[in-house]
């Protein structure tokens, strides 16, 4: 044997092992390894006098030929070169072997074929992939984690979409400039009649966030960042923030509002199942602790969404799982408040009373889309039971649409719902679900 090194690969070293390309037996790595006295290795490192671009230049002459003659020794320079081309493609060759390579290719036509060859298909292995992380990944990571290893304390079920929706929100707090926390947000919400709208900015939402988040610590013994011991009601508290913030409030109330949304998930974690029942007062009403928690998760998701709006940042709907339970809280509120406007002569008077816990006058919810579902309205006296043989009226429509309805951002009149049956049991109930909204 001569010790001329073959420019020929062989296949995979091991079974199952794709090809690699024709860079890792190019002469220069080759004689790189081969080398004993390290004068190769450091030659190769070098990169400024490649081995496989001087066999290239000096097979022009023959100098370099084996001694077997012929076009297909390794001083042929079309061989070599064109043993380079894959590492060319994945652009691995050094600055002299491109250039080389590069010069090759003015001059042989099959070479630049098969170049071309080589780079389209480099290209098909490379996606084009956005700058941005998937939205999805934080929640695919911490079910992962979860899966693995579960909590010693998990967070109750009912507990779970307000876990979700503020860690949204603090994920969408976190990217935004410093600059766009003082943006302007449209506070919308229904009041009697009519809509109301009023300005606010990324801050003053999330200090309005945490004051009414304030009612639910107040609840469970914990300190109220109003210090007010949960007095008020949510519109009066978050007047009185606003009055006493700093002028402008700045965004260091996201560490307070931060703080405490994780204490309050801590401690009803650690409180177990009784604690679902521990009642939230909302000054003119009060609510199971499990239902102030959906409430709380529903609206950070609105004002999650206005602020977004107000930043231009994608912000999606709730899971199908969390929508369907705060989707199912609205439903659940509908016949107390369709009795309070009664009482206040904005909605017809009741037709057909009954005893409480029998089946009354019914209006159908049917709601479409992730989340939705089907639920029984009764439209005479909140403690009768809805029934299917009761029915007067169908209203149907798309699941973020009702919660946009409830939440005041889209009026009765504008809710695209389909309608059949008693037409006032329809208005009442959209003016309902709308007077669910506050500030």
């Amino acid at each position: 044997m001569s010790g001329t090194p073959e420019t020929t690969t062989t296949g995979p070293a091991h079974p199952g092992t794709p090809e690699q390309p024709p860079v890792r037996d190019a002469p220069a790595v080759r004689e790189a390894h081969a080398g004993q006295d390290g004068s190769a290795v450091r030659e190769a490192h070098a990169g400024r006098d490649a081995p496989a671009v001087r066999e290239a230049h000096a097979g022009q002459d023959g100098s370099a030929a084996g001694s077997g003659g012929g076009g297909g020794g390794v001083g042929d320079p079309h061989r070599v070169l064109k043993s380079l081309l894959g590492a060319w493609a994945l652009a691995a060759c050094s600055p002299e072997e491109t250039l080389a390579v590069e010069e090759h290719l003015t001059d042989c036509g099959s070479c630049a074929e098969e170049a071309v060859r080589l780079r389209d298909a480099v290209g098909l292995l490379q996606t084009e992939r956005g700058l941005d992380l998937d939205p999805q990944l934080r929640s695919r990571v911490l079910a992962t984690c979860l899966n693995r290893r579960p909590a010693r304390v998990p967070v109750p079920a009912w507990a779970q979409p307000y876990d979700t929706e503020t860690a949204r929100l603090d994920a969408l707090l976190s990217d935004i400039d410093p600059g766009e926390w003082h943006a302007p947000v449209q506070l919308r919400w229904f009041e009697e009649e009519r809509q109301v709208r009023r300005k606010a900015t990324v801050v003053s939402v999330i200090g309005h966030l945490m004051t009414v988040d304030g009612l639910v610590a107040a609840a469970l013994g914990l300190d109220d960042p109003l210090g007010m011991a949960g007095d008020g009601d949510p519109t009066s508290r978050t007047e009185t923030y606003w009055l006493n913030a700093r002028q402008p409030p700045t965004l260091t109330v996201r560490g307070p509002w931060r703080e405490q949304s994780h204490t309050l998930l801590r401690t009803v974690s650690f409180a177990g199942g009784g604690a679902a029942e521990l009642g939230v007062s909302y000054g003119a009403f009060t609510l199971p602790l499990e239902d102030a928690l959906l409430e709380r998760a529903f609206e950070c998701w609105v004002h999650a969404d206005d602020i977004a709006r107000a930043v231009d940042y994608p912000y999606e709907p709730p899971t199908g799982a969390h929508l369907h339970k705060l989707i199912d809280l609205a439903a659940r509120l509908l016949p107390g408040t369709l009795a309070a406007r009664r009482r206040a002569g904005l909605a017809a008077p009741a037709q057909s009373l009954v005893t409480a816990g029998s089946p009354g006058r019914t209006l159908h919810l049917e709601v479409e889309g992730p989340g939705g579902g089907d639920w029984w309205i009764p439209l005479d006296s909140p403690a009768a039971v809805g029934s299917a043989d009761r029915k007067v009226a169908h209203i149907a429509l798309d699941g973020v649409e009702f919660c946009q309805l409830a939440a005041g951002h889209v009026s009765p009149q504008e809710a695209a719902a389909g309608q059949l049956g008693d037409r006032t049991a329809v208005r009442d109930v959209l003016f309902a679900a709308a007077s669910l909204s506050r500030l």
